[in-house]
């Protein structure tokens, strides 16, 4: 049997259904680090004010009887109160779907309807984490709605220009496309152009395309009829029905086969989409954003990506600048993480010294703002001293160093350093494009998807 690398999310599901909590602990334990179930939501205050948890799986009825979703409202809101951060995937029935998109919101990430599919249940929540990670990126929360906030931290002048960019293109219904390496914080730029916009009240819908198989893309991205397929047990609605009237965010758009990104251009297109097994479209209405780690080159390669799909989603185009190209907001950032995880872990506020802060700016930062913030949490919780030296932080002189304990004389291998280093560098290679740098290693792209999970990448 094969053991999958597990997500490092810590999953909270809240149900009053013995053999619905069951079935999800025996499914997403092999999946996530950590996945913890109750049957109580009373207790949720005391679950969620703990900080232990990254994404709530929440029924959206407890009471015998209840089908109207009320509960899962009230509780999503009393969560949402205690920690704004966190992600909340509801479980509904297919009755509840409405109330369910109405719960989004107000907040809530994504819903799942049971009985589920499994391998859709393992993508939305690794979505929900990744979207818990880009919260934790700048400490904020989802905009509630008809509010305007701005999370991109930083006062560069190619930050400045970003969000000059966002405040011309957020108030029209234009197709916005977001470029920038792994790291740089295009699903809160997404979210900036969505708060920004006159949908700013209505849904926000995040779907990472690089998580959703070939197989389950149509479902996924336009619903199913009952008896389309084996397990479509009820009609379904699929992403761009559930977020009509508001902002479709389509992340890792580059990494999508060219027969899947014909059928998407078609959608596009058409403003209508036709639910597997159905034989009448339906009409949407979204705002689409659309993000890629490739570069413009590559996007230009028709081999690659579709030339008239391009001109569809880039009406305007918005580059997100790497860490290393705005250095003077470094400081600030690790400032703003050192904050969070003083939080999280119940510590003291700890500065950073001068020569903390010249080093920080001095390193090239191959992973943009996520990895700054993986250094700073691994500082905070490896420091001994009040304030935060250069020393604690562990940082390759170069790119291309060798990490502790791999130098070329040494006989001490460690598999999992060696892996990683290879698949970062296979990543750099490539431009950061996903597809290419699975198909250099010889693994499939769900195959180096789990690495890049295990690794946190």
């Amino acid at each position: 049997m094969t053991v999958l690398p597990r997500n490092p999310a810590r999953i909270l599901v809240v149900d009053d259904d013995d053999d619905i909590l069951m079935a999800a602990r025996l499914l997403l334990k092999l999946r996530f680090a950590s996945v913890e179930t109750h049957n109580n939501p009373a207790r949720l205050p005391e679950l969620v004010g703990s900080g232990r948890f990254d994404v709530v799986m929440l029924d959206m009825n407890f009471a015998i009887g209840a089908e109207g979703g009320e509960e899962g409202l009230r509780w999503l809101s009393e969560i949402k109160r205690i920690d704004p951060r966190i992600a909340v995937v509801l479980i509904t029935a297919y009755a509840d779907i409405a109330t369910a998109v109405e719960a989004m919101k107000r907040g809530a990430t994504d819903f799942i309807v049971k009985p589920w599919d499994n391998d859709r249940l393992i993508a939305t929540l690794t979505g929900a984490a990744a979207l818990n990670k880009a919260r934790m990126g700048t400490g904020g929360a989802e905009p509630a709605a008809g509010t305007v906030r701005d999370d991109l931290i930083g006062t560069s002048p190619a930050m400045a220009r970003v969000r000059e960019l966002i405040r011309k293109a957020a108030p029209t219904d234009a197709n916005v496309l977001l470029l920038g390496e792994n790291g740089t914080g295009k699903e809160l730029a997404a979210r900036a152009l969505h708060a920004h916009s006159p949908r700013a009240a209505k849904t926000f819908l995040s779907v990472d395309l690089g998580s959703v198989s070939a197989q389950l893309f149509e479902s996924e991205l336009f619903g199913h009829r009952k008896g389309a397929f084996t397990d479509a047990r009820e009609d379904r609605i699929g992403r761009f029905q559930a977020a009509s009237g508001g902002t479709l965010f389509l992340d890792e758009i580059g990494n999508l086969p060219l027969a899947l990104q014909a059928k998407l251009l078609t959608a596009i297109e058409r403003r209508e989409v036709t639910p597997v097994g159905g034989n009448r479209p339906v009409a949407v209405d979204v705002r689409l954003i659309c993000a890629t780690n490739l570069t413009p080159a590559q996007l230009k390669d028709p081999s690659v990506f579709r030339t008239d799909l391009l001109y569809r989603i880039n009406t305007v185009e918005i580059a997100l600048p790497p860490l290393r190209g705005r250095g003077d907001d470094i400081p600030a950032l690790a400032e703003h993480f050192v904050a969070i995880y003083a939080r999280r872990y119940n510590m003291p506020l700890k500065p950073l010294t001068a020569a903390a802060r010249a080093r920080l700016k001095a390193y090239a930062w191959p992973g943009n703002v996520r990895a700054l913030r993986h250094a700073v949490e691994r500082a905070m919780i490896m420091s001994e001293g009040a304030a935060l030296d250069e020393a604690d932080f562990l940082l390759a002189d170069e790119d291309d160093a060798p990490l502790p304990g791999l130098a070329e004389d040494d006989d001490r291998f460690n598999l999992s350093d060696l892996e990683r280093k290879t698949i970062e560098r296979a990543l750099k290679k490539n431009a950061g494009n996903v597809s290419h740098a699975a198909a250099e290693l010889g693994l499939t792209r769900a195959s180096l998807y789990r690495r890049l999970q295990k690794y946190g990448l």
